[in-house]
């Protein structure tokens, strides 16, 4: 199952793997597995390491459906009387790799190794090696594919996922650390991630000639060069009399690509935006009123699902979630969601940091655009309440949104509550983003702000921040939805 297909009631995104198709029904999660695929998804799931592994939550949670109400579930949806049915746990948010920060990344390309290492000793192998195996519960990956494991040759030395492994895993962090490009450049162009001739391209000659560069991507280039389309003999079958050689070779490459990923941990790093929700924005005792009136609000409605929108470090973040919330939160800037996954699994906060831009987030991608549903059909409707906290005057000056249209938009994402921060225009920092067009804005007003927010929202609450031309305010929409 790929990220894709635990997140809607359609099967839309589940067409790839022959092996099953993933059905919803309900509200319930179901996989139709074909006849070719049960012994396999059976051995896997009564191994030991599934079961230690759904133990400490790294694989989803999987039952296979008893027979009976397999061939009703079946009916509905139009499936064979002998259909394997097996029910997944739906995890509360789906999110692809071109969301993640690289530090996601890495920690995917880690559980994946870890679970090919752990199913040797057990006869099983993955045929598979993509990052869209994989979701995230707050900071921490969930190998959600479990049609991906299957019995495998003992003989066997190789690993056939293992060019897919680095051209998903360890290509894009390499060309991420090493040149910057954006994961979300490497993914939404290309499901598959990068090949090791676009890397080599990147590279001045030098670096060409030095790991892991010249192991990842320039003797790929040039053995590429000499390579036969047409020679077949690579991708035959290849098996050794000796089954524990045949374990070691496999074992032993294992154990390299986990040092080649180690060598591309992504570094912590600052960028323009590190630190920046508790700024120069800000004097001491503003920033801690801020933090007064946000948390004040929490603990007095305690709202499960929470969005952050433009989360920085994730400070507010973490605060939704120390009150028990399941938090989202978002930022344009991959360095700052770094910083909030490394603090959320730190602390083991149930918050997970996903690189979105609300201004252009995530459209939907994949074959008819199905396959991955955008950001905001995913998150339209899923939360208690938002938070959109020094945000706003950037999606006015900076992206020239108009406010009715934030204020539209935010009432579509919370079914309850919105705080948000109101800044001013006579604000330093707004006057220097506004670059000279304040008469653009000139009827951007506090009384201005009230109104288009008495549209939709009734408001709670409101206090300026001490020595700041920023107010907050604690909104609740006028016709909010029943909690789920």
């Amino acid at each position: 199952m790929k990220s894709s297909e635990l997140q809607a009631s359609s099967a839309a995104g589940s067409f790839r793997d022959p092996a099953g198709r993933l059905f919803s029904v309900e509200g319930r999660l179901l996989r139709a597995v074909a006849p070719s695929a049960a012994a396999d998804l059976q051995a896997f799931l009564d191994s030991t390491t599934a079961r230690r592994w759904g133990e400490a939550g790294k694989l989803v949670a999987s039952r296979r459906v008893d027979s009976r109400e397999a061939q009703a579930l079946g009916a509905r949806v139009g499936l064979a009387g002998d259909a394997v049915l097996v029910e997944h746990e739906p995890l509360p948010f789906v999110s692809y790799p071109y969301e993640w920060a690289p530090e996601m990344l890495h920690a995917a390309a880690g559980l994946t190794l870890e679970l090919a290492e752990a199913l040797l000793p057990e006869g099983l192998g993955l045929k598979d090696a993509t990052p869209y195996n994989i979701l995230f519960r707050g900071p921490q990956p969930v190998f959600v594919d479990v049609l991906s494991a299957e019995r495998r040759d003992p003989g066997d030395p190789t690993w056939l996922a293992h060019a897919q492994f680095v051209r998903s895993f360890l290509l894009p962090l390499l060309a991420n650390r090493r040149f910057g490009l954006p994961l979300d450049k490497v993914f939404t162009t290309s499901r598959d991630g990068l090949e090791p001739e676009e890397v080599y391209r990147l590279a001045g000659p030098l670096a060409k000639l030095r790991p892991p560069l010249l192991g990842l991507a320039t003797l790929p280039t040039w053995l590429g060069r000499r390579h036969d389309p047409d020679d077949t003999r690579p991708y035959q079958p290849r098996t050794l009399s000796d089954p524990e050689k045949a374990r070691f070779i496999l074992e032993s490459l294992l154990r390299s690509q986990r040092r080649q990923l180690d060598r591309l941990a992504p570094g912590a790093h600052r960028s323009a935006w590190s630190g920046y929700g508790a700024g120069p924005s800000y004097t001491e005792a503003g920033f801690s009123a801020k933090q007064e009136f946000v948390e004040s609000a929490l603990k007095e409605f305690h709202p499960r699902r929470v969005l952050d929108v433009g989360c920085n470090t994730g400070h507010f973040a973490a605060l939704a979630a120390r009150q028990g919330a399941r938090v989202v939160a978002i930022d344009a800037d991959a360095a700052v969601v770094g910083a909030a996954w490394r603090r959320a699994r730190a602390e083991s906060l149930e918050l997970l940091p996903l690189v979105v831009n609300l201004a252009r987030p995530s459209p939907a991608v994949g074959w008819r655009n199905r396959e991955c549903a955008s950001f905001l059909e995913r998150a339209r409707g899923g939360f208690d309440a938002v938070l959109m906290l020094a945000l706003l005057h950037h999606l006015l000056v900076s992206e020239r949104v108009p406010l009715e249209d934030v204020l539209d938009l935010a009432a579509e994402l919370t079914t309850d509550f919105l705080l948000i921060e109101y800044v001013d225009p006579a604000d330093p920092l707004f006057r220097r983003i506004t670059r000279g067009r304040e008469r653009l804005h000139a009827d951007l007003t506090r009384e201005a702000f009230e109104a288009a927010c008495r549209r939709r929202f009734t408001c709670l609450r409101s206090a300026r921040v001490p020595e700041a031309h920023r107010w907050l305010y604690l909104l609740r929409k006028t016709e909010p939805h029943a909690r789920p």
